[in-house]
């Protein structure tokens, strides 16, 4: 009897063929589907509550401080995270929705929404930045308002494109529009979150408060322009290729592996990182004239204060509580730091 011998090209090609088998099966199978999807709307609820639960912690311990960009960011996160959640759960029934064009913006409105909410964090970053180099910042939020109205102007007025005529060079044009604007947001965290770093990193004063900020900026900058560039060039994918498509239930470890890797690890990552409350108002009461002295005598910069905020006022050790610190106006006015 002749025994059969496989060599090593033949396995390759078994196991080949027996995970493209089972991808398929998983696909294919409306079990799965579900399971996969009901997955992604748990992870992306865990957010949200996350988000939610430190949104309140964050107004209780300073609810005098009114909507400060600590809270316009953690309440954005908890908004796009939980419209992400009832799609998911709800995945098949959306599907069945007509016109269709309201499936695209159940699935498309939340990936705005999370483009502006870490919009906001270059947008700080960027007001840090030029107020160290003693820059007015007057233009910059009027400039973010405008990028973001004319980002939502132009995918409304794509949806209302294809609510009236749904051809495919204008389901192309639409996801190459986001594809777009991902790549944006990706320079702008490379161009601000490195500047800033490079900034911080070149302070001469070396202290716990410094080596926490340039982590918090460094670790930061990597998360988001990795996922917002993973998203530019999967979009790019969706956009040619129909094996690449994410709007459509067949396609659940695509999507499970696309959301895991663009929105809800970044946005988990993040809130990790930026999880430490404000201080107390009492506290901050305790340093105000000694902190204005040293800053006055020292003539620091932005980043002069932000390396001594560390220091001198207990808590303020990351970026957006000491954002939330100085834009009140409690311990020193914005103007004084250029002087």
């Amino acid at each position: 009897m002749e025994s059969e011998v496989v060599g090593p090209s033949s396995l390759a090609a078994l196991r080949l063929n027996d995970a493209t088998t089972w991808w398929d099966a998983v696909n294919e199978s409306p079990l799965w589907q579900d399971r996969i999807f009901h997955l992604l709307a748990a992870l992306y609820g865990i957010v949200a509550a996350v988000a939610f639960i430190q949104l309140i912690r964050i107004q209780l311990r300073v609810p005098e401080y009114g909507w400060t960009t600590q809270k316009v960011f953690h309440f954005l996160n908890f908004l796009v995270n939980g419209v992400r959640c009832i799609v998911f759960a709800f995945r098949r029934d959306v599907q069945k929705l007509n016109p269709e064009i309201v499936q695209h913006i159940l699935l498309d409105m939340p990936s705005l929404a999370f483009f502006t909410t870490y919009a906001l964090l270059v947008l700080f970053w960027a007001e840090i930045y030029y107020q160290a180099r003693a820059v007015s910042t007057d233009g910059l939020r009027p400039s973010f308002y405008t990028i973001n109205g004319v980002v939502y102007a132009i995918q409304i007025i794509l949806w209302l494109i294809l609510w009236w005529k749904p051809i495919r060079i204008l389901m192309i044009l639409s996801k190459m529009f986001f594809a777009g604007v991902s790549l944006f947001a990706a320079l702008g965290f490379l161009l601000y979150g490195g500047r800033l770093f490079l900034m911080l990193q070149r302070f001469p004063v070396e202290s716990k408060g410094r080596r926490k900020k340039l982590q918090e900026v460094g670790y930061v900058t990597t998360i988001c322009f990795s996922c917002f560039l993973i998203r530019c060039v999967m979009m790019c994918f969706n956009a040619f290729e129909a094996a690449a498509d994410l709007d459509v239930l067949d396609h659940p470890i695509l999507n499970f592996t696309y959301y895991l890797l663009v929105e809800i690890l970044p946005s988990s990552l993040v809130l990790f990182i930026l999880r430490k409350l404000p201080p107390k108002r009492g506290i901050t009461q305790y340093h105000p004239i000694r902190l204005g002295l040293v800053i006055i005598r020292l003539s620091l910069s932005y980043e002069g204060v932000l390396g001594m905020l560390s220091r001198v006022l207990p808590g303020c050790d990351d970026l957006l509580r000491c954002d939330d610190l100085l834009g009140r106006g409690d311990l020193l006015r914005r103007d004084d730091l250029s002087r």
